[in-house]
């Protein structure tokens, strides 16, 4: 898939999966370096935010206003992923009160999984998935120009649209 940044082109390893597909299994770690994988949010909406670097401006917004908004959805967990080292995603999260999972992609699996991998420049395009309970994808949003940021309300519109499919 094409996709830029700041107007230059870059491809993906593969097509990400669409809206209707089962989200792809993956496993990654969280800053505790416990292994996490998407079996651990089955029976959960679940949010997933992925940024090419969590020490950019745009990044660390997106991560952010996921992160903040994660206390406003009930039934809904929120994850974001990048290629970032540990130790960066740490130095990043110290002062942050976090409501959402910060997981590290070191060896890239998850964003060759999911199609988001930019050999070029060694990191993962910008998306946004939302996953009902099941494990479907209900809604998903590659970021064309890596620079700019998601629709955060739509997201966050599908995230509670699934969350009234559990009441």
């Amino acid at each position: 898939m094409d996709v830029t940044l700041k107007g230059k082109k870059f491809q993906t390893n593969a097509q990400p999966p669409q809206v209707g597909d089962d989200a792809p299994s993956f496993t990654a770690k969280n800053l505790n370096e416990e292994t996490v994988s998407l079996s651990d949010y089955k029976g959960d909406v679940l949010i997933i935010s992925t940024v090419p670097d969590i020490e950019t401006s745009t990044c660390s917004r997106q991560t952010n206003t996921f992160n903040d908004k994660a206390e406003d959805l009930k039934n809904t967990r929120i994850i974001s992923i990048s290629t970032n080292t540990l130790e960066q995603q740490t130095k990043w999260a110290e002062s942050k009160v976090l409501s959402s999972d910060i997981l590290h992609d070191s060896d890239r699996s998850f964003a060759k999984g999911y199609g988001l991998y930019i050999e070029e420049i060694d990191k993962m395009a910008r998306t946004v998935f939302v996953i009902n309970r099941n494990g479907q994808i209900v809604y998903r949003e590659v970021v064309k120009e890596m620079a700019e940021d998601p629709n955060y309300e739509e997201a966050l519109s599908a995230a509670r649209h699934e969350e009234a499919e559990l009441n």
